[in-house]
Order: structure tokens, then C-alpha cells, then sequence
């Protein structure tokens, strides 16, 4: 599996990494380098800032000619909730697999807790999806807090357990 530090060799970043952050941007073809999914379950389009073992902040371009669309809802197209979800553990997916340790295996959902959506994510909204770690267990089991936001207003948060597949 490919590291964050092969993904970085791969962007060149003006910004000098520090050991607890990188402000190096992350592309979708770094993000595909670290993550299995592919269209149309892809769903992050850039990370823009990590922390190792802490958090990631991913980016997610909304477009209205995503298939789901097609029917959630012809002519009021709003994105489904359990896809700003999915965005976000995938953003959360960065910091899990990059994880000292877990190089192996895959990271799936073990549970969702205190999930509110707060309002609709239509056609060209930009998401900004925050995924912080809140603890990890015995190395198999992770919690994590996530936010989705568009122009800095909260749409959706809550908490993400991730479980390691082998």
C-alpha cells in the first residue's frame, strides 16, 4: 500500500512540512495512490491539509453531473446524506491507513454515532470535510469526529468508527 510519503514525493508543495503537519496538497491521483475508491464512489477530490495520526481536511466538488442526481431529486437536486458520510470517512481513510502499523488490510465502518445533518448539499457546493481522530484501539478499531461544511457553515457532523479488515 502506498504511504502519505509516497504521495508527497509525487506533489511538489511550496510549503515546507513541519513533523506534526503538512500543508502539501494532495491531488486525486495522490488521493488513489492511498485510498481503493473509484468512480462513482470516489469522493474526495483533494486533501488540503494532514496531520499524521491526528486529522485531514479534504476537499469535495459538488456536481450536478453526478448519477445521483439523476434521482435525488429530479428537478431539487440535493446530495444524499449517507454520501457526505461516506466523503467524509474517506477523508477519515487518510489518517486511518496511514497510521503506523496499519499497511495492511482495509479500513471499513464498524458504526455511525450522533449523525445531524444540518442543511441540503446541492450542485456547486463546495464541501470541505474535516475528519479528526478521537481514539484508536488495540490498533484494529478507530473513532472519529467529522464535519462537512460549505462556506464555512456546518451541513453535517458525527462520529465515524472505522475497523480494520485484514
Amino acid at each position: 500500500m502506498s504511504t502519505i510519503a509516497d504521495a508527497q514525493a509525487s506533489v511538489t508543495s511550496e510549503n515546507t512540512p513541519t513533523p506534526s503537519t503538512t500543508n502539501t496538497v494532495f491531488a486525486i491521483e495522490d488521493i488513489q495512490k492511498l485510498m481503493p475508491h473509484r468512480y462513482p464512489f470516489a469522493l474526495v477530490d483533494r486533501i488540503i491539509e494532514y496531520v499524521p495520526e491526528k486529522k485531514a481536511v479534504g476537499l469535495k466538488n459538488v456536481s450536478v453531473n453526478e448519477p445521483h442526481f439523476q434521482g435525488h431529486f429530479p428537478g431539487q437536486p440535493i446530495m444524499p446524506g449517507v454520501l457526505i458520510i461516506e466523503a467524509m470517512a474517506q477523508v477519515g481513510g487518510i489518517v486511518m491507513t496511514q497510521m503506523p502499523g496499519m499497511d495492511n488490510g482495509l479500513f471499513v465502518f464498524a458504526g455511525i454515532d450522533k449523525v445531524r445533518f444540518r442543511r441540503p448539499v446541492v450542485p456547486g457546493d463546495q464541501l470541505i470535510l474535516t475528519v479528526e481522530l478521537l481514539r484508536l484501539r488495540g490498533r484494529r478499531l478507530g473513532k472519529m469526529h467529522g464535519r462537512a461544511e460549505v462556506n464555512g457553515a456546518l451541513v453535517t457532523e458525527g462520529d465515524l468508527m472505522f475497523s480494520l479488515l485484514d
